[in-house]
């Protein structure tokens, strides 16, 4: 059968990623990626393109830099809950969102969160249409795997949600021969509301810095797991190309390797006897 190969690593060889989800662009979004940078830690945000600049939103010149290191996500002009919107109005809402903020932040917007957590089966193969590669919900299901269906991304938790014991289950967490996920979401204003700040400061120092996780936007971890897809092996397991424009690492008889961008690896050659 030739080599035992597992896709089970992120990029450096971790089995262990975080990426975290915030929504609607408000000015406490500002605190939030202050303590995000301090540790560590990358996250998507998804912004209302039409409520940018308005009372208690960020602005649209302080965008790209804000945000900068992290992710500008789609969550729709004007945040309608989308299974109710005739199909001529979701395609505005999308399109004028990703146009209006891929001329803020300089790069094509291609990942969403359903405005409201509103979704049906339906909205995947038009959003796929309108160029959107994943779409978070709110359901939260507490584990820490990789989504099924992106276009469906249900991620662990809500910050509020034990956040600190999931941030040392993660951390401890021994299991081998599957990647790991941790994906937080909420919205920065909540901290704000509840006055519990904490609960990120605390969690931020907890897990950031950390030289087994690797901390990922969205769209990165998709677009990660697309070139994992893409490897092209030989019938015996011994070759492996990579034709994608990102290093992917997976597992070959119990060693990480890594194979480059454009690689053809052969696994005799690097594989330790």
């Amino acid at each position: 059968m030739g080599h035992r190969i597992q896709f089970d690593r992120y990029p450096g060889g971790v089995m262990k990623a975080l990426t975290l989800s915030y929504d609607d662009g408000v000015v406490h979004d500002r605190r939030l990626v202050g303590i995000f940078n301090q540790h560590g830690l990358r996250g998507t945000f998804n912004l209302n393109s039409g409520t940018l600049s308005k009372p208690g939103r960020i602005e649209t010149t302080e965008v790209a830099e804000l945000y900068a290191g992290h992710e500008v996500a789609v969550h729709t002009v004007t945040h309608p809950t989308l299974p109710y919107v005739p199909d001529e109005l979701l395609t505005e809402e999308i399109m004028e969102d990703r146009r209006s903020l891929e001329q803020l932040v300089g790069y094509p917007v291609r990942g969403m969160a359903y405005p409201n957590g509103g979704y049906d089966r339906s909205l995947s193969t038009k959003l796929e249409w309108l160029g959107i590669d994943y779409a978070r919900t709110v359901e939260s299901h507490g584990r820490y795997t990789l989504p099924e269906r992106p276009l469906e991304w249900h991620p662990t938790c809500h910050h509020n949600h034990d956040l600190t014991a999931h941030a040392a289950r993660f951390i401890q967490h021994t299991k081998t021969g599957t990647p790991l996920m941790l994906y937080v979401w909420g919205h920065s204003y909540e901290f704000n509301d509840n006055d519990n700040w904490q609960i990120i400061e605390k969690f931020a120092e907890q897990i950031g810095g950390r030289g087994d996780i690797w901390y990922a936007t969205n769209i990165e971890v998709i677009a990660y797991w697309k070139a994992v897809k893409r490897l092209e092996c030989s019938a015996d397991r011994s070759i492996i190309h990579n034709p994608s424009a990102i290093s992917v690492w997976f597992t070959a008889d119990q060693q990480v390797l890594e194979v480059k961008a454009g690689e053809t690896l052969r696994l005799t050659q690097r594989i330790k006897v």
